[in-house]
């Protein structure tokens, strides 16, 4: 950056460490050290702070001396939740420091539930949500008699709370299942009730999300990054989470990332840029200057158009702690930082 250029403005990038990592933090050693370097680049002073629970009222000193906050923080990690955070971020948003992505705006969008409330778009497929315990035990014995379903907790990340479930012959009249947990290798056998016995606790983060299982899921997974309202790049993998066929298993592998110019996904980022994300604004009451700076949606493939074309099965937005990748994605980020401090000039 040459010195003639104007300087737009201050950003915090903060996430979540312990005490050590707090006191060691520079933008250089940083996992976040591209997204600094680039916000640089087009004239943007941007500084660590490290956040935890415990140094609450040292975190809120430090933001109020910024014009925004990049946050990258899970929604669980080790035990831990967000709310004193989000909490925090709201205050400091209310005294007029610009918050990305802002907690309301991650409860609207970053939640499983966002799945079922976008479900007519054509990126949906069958999908139902239950509010209560109750509700859940009533009504999915049907939908499983129809297929296997994929049982979403509304809050969580790395596959926590994730399920696909099956139905087995009955025993001694109580009806059984084979469920998968996303995190796990293997599959196991139980009591329907005893399964949903496992889900009460999910009800705390306000509905679970029942979703059609995706049969094509053994072709992979894609993840479109955007920054705001524009593809930042792709990601694609073959997963291993709720696959069960050994040969689907052993293709399993990292995800790969490619540029927003990968002709393999032009399709699926016109879709995203052009019809998507208007819509997903629209549904959900988001301004579009309010869209996260980054996030990503994951997409699992659905059954084949007339034309031949793969449609896409939206299996989850992630918003919270999205990493910034892939290479090009740290440039969409300043640039979208820079047009937002430009407009709140």
């Amino acid at each position: 950056m040459s010195q003639s250029t104007a300087r737009l403005g201050r950003i915090a990038i903060l996430w979540r460490d312990d005490e050590a990592a707090r006191c060691t933090a520079t933008p250089e050693t940083s996992r976040f050290k591209a997204v600094f370097a680039a916000l640089g680049e087009v004239g943007i002073d941007a500084k660590p702070v490290v956040y935890e629970d415990d140094v609450l009222d040292a975190v809120r000193a430090q933001l109020a001396a910024f014009d925004g906050v990049l946050v990258w923080v899970n929604p669980i990690h080790e035990g831990r939740n967000r709310a004193k955070l989000d909490a925090l971020l709201r205050e400091i948003a209310t005294s007029g420091v610009w918050v990305s992505a802002h907690p309301d705006v991650i409860l609207k969008m970053g939640t499983k539930d966002v799945l079922y409330r976008t479900r007519t778009m054509s990126w949906g497929c069958n999908t139902a949500l239950y509010r209560t315990a109750e509700e859940m035990r009533a009504e999915l014995p049907a939908r499983l008699a129809a297929g296997p379903r994929v049982i979403k907790r509304n809050r969580g990340n790395g596959g926590q709370g994730v399920w696909k479930v099956e139905t087995l012959a009955s025993s001694r009249n109580q009806p059984m299942v084979r469920v998968l947990d996303a995190t796990k290798n293997a599959a196991e056998e139980l009591e329907l009730d005893r399964f949903l016995e496992r889900c009460v606790a999910y009800f705390e983060d306000g509905c679970v999300i029942d979703q059609q299982f995706q049969p094509r899921l053994t072709e992979g997974v894609v993840r479109c990054y955007m920054a705001g309202n524009r593809c930042a790049g792709f990601g694609h993998q073959k997963v291993r989470a709720l696959v069960e066929a050994p040969a689907a298993r052993a293709e399993a592998g990292p995800r790969l990332y490619t540029s927003n110019a990968d002709p393999r996904f032009q399709r699926l980022r016109r879709l995203m840029e052009d019809e998507w994300t208007p819509q997903l604004t629209s549904l959900l009451g988001i301004p579009p200057r309010d869209l996260p700076i980054i996030w990503d949606a994951d997409f699992m493939l659905g059954p084949s158009n007339a034309d031949g074309t793969d449609s896409y099965v939206l299996g989850e937005i992630n918003v919270s702690s999205v990493f910034p990748i892939p290479d090009e994605a740290p440039t969409e980020i300043a640039r979208r930082v820079a047009e937002r401090l430009q407009s709140k000039r």
